[in-house]
């Protein structure tokens, strides 16, 4: 399983998942990327191509699994538009901006914006550079858990309700999901809770989030 964090997250905020999965029988390769520094374009390069190397380093290897949290879900879409991975088995997206967020939009107008978010974070808007909606539909196994609370209330209020603090969970959404299921939980902080975690390991194991 390889597994990408978020805009200005690190491989650290993946810790309890990657636990979990390891613990659950699976290998992992937790990937750090500096997702404030490139474009997305550049980054799906970067993570992905780590990742890959990673798992691929280890010598023979069946499927590989992916499991993003926000960005990283929209680098795994940007990097299977222009390319295939033999060997892909199933993904889960954790909080992805599969349609844009109408919050990088708005609040891109806010001076220090670019400067914390990068490149990238002015991609994930709604707008004309907006790479999200540039992509096309999942062709392969996904499952996309979104959340509905949020501890943001000046970002969600830019927001469609229900939210998660970040992206609306209208806008998690995407054609070709096998799955869909809204947590509790926020943007910041879903994918190291108990229920995503375990939500995450059942659709990896069987391909759905039903027991």
């Amino acid at each position: 399983v390889i597994l990408l964090h978020g805009l200005i997250r690190t491989a650290t905020s993946m810790n309890k998942m990657q636990r979990a999965l390891i613990e659950e029988g699976f290998e992992t390769a937790n990937i750090a990327y500096p997702s404030r520094r490139y474009t997305i374009e550049k980054l799906a390069e970067m993570a992905i191509g780590d990742g890959l190397q990673v798992c691929r380093s280890n010598g023979s290897i069946g499927r590989v699994h992916f499991v993003t949290h926000s960005l990283g879900g929209i680098l795994l879409r940007q990097y299977l538009s222009t390319r295939e991975i033999d060997e892909l088995g199933r993904v889960v997206m954790l909080a992805p901006p599969n349609q844009g967020s109408v919050a990088a939009d708005k609040l891109g107008k806010i001076p220090g914006y670019g400067w914390l978010n990068g490149p990238a974070g002015r991609q994930l808007g709604k707008g004309k550079d907006s790479v999200p909606l540039k992509l096309g539909p999942a062709d392969f196994e996904l499952g996309v858990i979104a959340g509905s609370r949020s501890i943001d209330p000046i970002t969600s209020a830019v927001l469609e309700n229900p939210d998660d603090g970040k992206v609306s969970v209208a806008d998690t959404k995407l054609e070709g999901m096998d799955d869909f299921i809204v947590v509790k939980h926020s943007h910041a902080f879903m994918m190291r809770m108990r229920r995503p975690i375990e939500l995450t390991i059942r659709f990896l194991n069987s391909g759905s989030f039903e027991p």
